[in-house]
């Protein structure tokens, strides 16, 4: 092996090194940012030394113009997404992972048959065959997804008769191509028909599943984009890629199983079961009305209060409330008051949501208390104060067994001394189940902004 050989592939090796390493730093947000730059920067890396070892000399300004036009995208949407548009990012991030692995595959694949006029080898055909159809259910369920989120479709699971029955025969089919690509390798057709059975089952794996499920579905997804990827670089002969893909497809699968596990569901029960597809009278609902609270009687209340409890959902994203609620969270530490923030892991549209919304507050990681921490303390807090949140406070979850949230673990929020509650309106939640929570005698419910309802709520608190 040449010098030069040998320093590209130690900077692939560190490059995978800064993949693994960048990785680990991303599981807590304190170490996050870093964790990211170094996974960036060995990205950057891999870059480099893939351009060098392919020598493209032909293609050098297309490749510059391709990587130039992509940082410019992606610095663009850095700045102007929303937080609350976040969960949509990530699922069309995912969407084209998915897309590249696809059109990797079909080019080497076009490349060999249509160009070198050459019989692809058996593990080309596999390792395409399962890029294409990995990457296409990726793409379309990634985008069908987003439509979701941003609300162009409904969140509601869409059922029709035979639903599963056309999912099974489109699976069996594409393995039947795959076994007579085998015999077939040249044929063309075949691998675009794959595509073509990929991108709807992609479609039609994501529409029975209900809105509640999303945080799931967005970590399922990201773990597909990655097993894709992974494919892909067996493709095109690329370990890098193929490290790289391995590490963003375990850890999507290990998020997928810790999502699973706080809403006390298995993968099969969320892929296959229609979480949503009915609402079913609890028995609970509308019993009375609920309580309207002022933002006085909020700062009454946290006045005479020890211990406050914030539970953040997806209206404090809405509301881009995560600044006003840090300054209100000092100015009562500021008045010896015990603060701490209760974070459900499915909180908002995608896993960690409030995590990132919260760290974008400068609100110190150890105020924030997971699900296990915080619920045996709820029994000795003054007020939980509800941001947003609805589905996963919902005590229904713990003691209806007709609920579709029965077994999902909560926040034991019910058990608070006393509860605010600061909702848009009298809607429900994502889920679109009532929660008794919002009717019980302790609670008063604050209707508006978020980020307006706080910022009253600080004027009022400062003039007491």
């Amino acid at each position: 092996m040449s010098e030069i050989n040998f320093a590209i592939q130690m900077a692939l090796l560190i490059s995978a090194i800064g993949f693994i390493v960048g990785l680990k730093l991303l599981a807590s947000p304190k170490t996050a940012r870093i964790g990211n730059m170094i996974a960036s920067a060995g990205m950057i890396l891999a870059i480099i030394m893939t351009t060098i070892i392919s020598n493209p000399r032909e293609v050098f300004i297309e490749l510059i113009i391709t990587i130039c036009l992509g940082s410019i995208i992606g610095i663009i949407a850095a700045n102007k997404i929303q937080m609350t548009a976040m969960p949509q990012m990530v699922a069309i991030f995912n969407g084209l992972g998915g897309a590249a692995s696809v059109l990797v595959a079909l080019a080497e694949l076009t490349r060999y048959i249509i160009y070198q006029n050459i019989n692809p080898q058996l593990d080309l055909i596999i390792t395409s065959w399962f890029s294409i159809i990995i990457g296409g259910i990726t793409f379309s369920g990634s985008f069908f997804a987003f439509g979701k989120l941003q609300g162009f479709v409904s969140s509601r699971p869409l059922l029709y008769p035979g639903q599963r029955i056309l999912t099974i025969i489109l699976f069996i089919s594409s393995i039947i191509a795959v076994i007579y690509l085998t015999n077939d390798s040249s044929n063309m057709t075949i691998f675009w028909l794959c595509t073509i059975i990929a991108l709807i089952l992609g479609w039609l794996l994501v529409i029975p599943i209900g809105g509640a499920d999303m945080p799931v579905v967005i970590s399922l997804l990201n773990s597909y984009s990655g097993l894709a990827a992974m494919a892909a670089g067996f493709v095109v002969n690329s370990k890098i890629l193929i490290i790289s893909g391995a590490l963003v497809g375990a850890s999507g699968v290990i998020l997928t199983r810790i999502m699973c596990n706080a809403m006390n569901r298995s993968l099969t029960n969320v892929v296959f079961g229609a979480f949503g597809e009915t609402i079913i009278n609890t028995g609970q609902e509308n019993l009375k009305p609920m309580k309207e609270f002022m933002p006085m009687d909020a700062a009454m209340l946290f006045k005479n209060s020890s211990h406050i409890t914030f539970i953040p959902g997806y209206g404090l994203a809405v509301s881009q409330a995560q600044h006003a609620i840090k300054e209100l969270s000092e100015l009562l530490k500021n008045n010896d008051i015990n603060i701490s923030f209760g974070i459900h892991p499915v909180a908002g549209r995608m896993p960690g949501h409030m995590n990132v919304l919260l760290a974008e507050a400068d609100i110190p990681y150890e105020d924030l208390k997971d699900i296990n921490e915080i619920n045996s303390n709820f029994k000795i807090i003054d007020v939980a104060v509800i941001i947003g949140a609805n589905d996963v406070v919902n005590p229904s979850a713990l003691t209806d067994k007709t609920s579709p949230l029965f077994g999902m673990p909560i926040l034991y929020a019910h058990e608070a001394k006393a509860i605010i509650v600061l909702k848009r309106g009298k809607g429900r939640g994502f889920a679109g189940i009532e929660n008794p929570l919002f009717t019980m005698d302790k609670t008063g419910v604050i209707f508006g902004d978020a980020k307006k309802s706080l910022t009253n709520i600080i004027t009022e608190y400062k003039t007491l």
